[in-house]
């Protein structure tokens, strides 16, 4: 069922520029779009596409209004991304005939657990004694919410998300090891995205604590005892060992790796691939990527740093040996 660009801007707000007698059928980008579609544009760089965009309607920011044909229909805001990601909710509600709720068939949750009756368990999910689901909470399929962990309210775990296994936690005794019994829990705030099959462990002894509105990527691992802040994003393939501390409002980037027990202070932002091994106590851009090159030339440079402590020593003999 199509949107009219007239309940867009009641829901939404902003600026209508041209003929408000447009019902939109879709969502798409501005270099395929259709004249049923609306498209965003934020990034100035791109503003040539205003004036080849077959789309029906634009949304961008006031400053970008001489940038469009006269026959594209715009939508002004200050921030059009901002606006784009409100349109898609607004779109998803249209599209999905409401929110879902109840626990579906297939799913098992222990008689002992807590699910809120807005809260939705999709199919093939488990929610473990003691665990509890906040209002409004939707568990996508095959989701586990082990023992006595909490998620808030307005949350999305999606597809094969694991909260509270247990935490990588073994004593040596010999040649073998002794499993340290993880007592711990989970908390997850309120407004927090899950992205899927990403596992979030137990606490040993005190629980592992997600904050309010962080939001996580596919393929994350967050390790026992493990705090992360309010509002702090980590996309796909971060790995957070145990005790760390992220603070709020942090970024961490695809593929980086936040070593066990340090912390990482408010407003950190942490570059893809990056391998975190201090703790940072100043907010920031920071990075720890050894160059892409040609394999050989990488090579010759990995043995050149092998040698930088030798070089090290011997500049600081021949700068005591030329002092005057």
């Amino acid at each position: 069922m199509p949107l009219s660009l007239a309940s867009i801007i009641e829901a939404l707000g902003g600026e209508l520029v041209g003929d408000p007698d447009l019902d939109i059928q879709g969502l798409a980008p501005l270099e395929s779009a259709q004249p049923g579609h609306i498209g965003f544009l934020s990034n100035p760089r791109y503003q040539s596409q205003l004036r080849t965009t077959r789309a029906g309607c634009v949304i961008v920011a006031p400053s970008m209004r001489g940038s469009a044909a006269e026959d594209v229909r715009l939508i002004l805001t200050d921030n059009p991304y901002l606006y784009y990601a409100r349109l898609t909710q607004l779109w998803r509600k249209q599209i999905s005939g409401g929110k879902l709720s109840g626990v579906h068939p297939s799913a098992v949750v222990d008689p002992l657990a807590q699910v809120h009756e807005s809260a939705y368990v999709g199919p093939l999910c488990v929610v473990e004694r003691g665990a509890r689901i906040g209002a409004d909470t939707v568990l996508k399929s095959r989701v586990t919410v082990g023992e006595d962990c909490h998620v808030g309210s307005r949350c999305i775990l999606h597809s094969g998300v694991v909260i509270g296994a247990d935490g990588f936690g073994f004593a040596p005794n010999g040649s073998q090891w002794e499993k340290i019994e993880q007592l711990g829990a989970v908390r997850i705030g309120d407004d927090v995205e899950i992205g899927a099959n990403t596992c979030i462990d137990r606490g040993a002894l005190q629980d592992t604590v997600i904050e309010d509105g962080v939001k996580l990527d596919n393929l994350i691992q967050i390790g026992h005892n493990v705090r992360v802040g309010r509002n702090t994003a980590m996309a796909g393939c971060v790995g957070v060992a145990g005790s760390a501390t992220i603070g709020p409002n942090c970024t961490i980037g695809g593929g980086a790796v936040v070593l066990g027990h340090l912390t990482l202070a408010e407003g950190v932002h942490i570059s893809a691939a990056t391998v975190v091994t201090k703790s940072i106590t100043k907010p920031g851009q920071y990075t720890g990527v050894f160059p892409l090159d040609e394999n050989a030339t990488w090579e010759r440079n990995a043995a050149t740093l092998k040698q930088l402590h030798a070089l090290r020593d011997r500049i600081k003999i021949l700068e005591k040996e030329n002092k005057p």
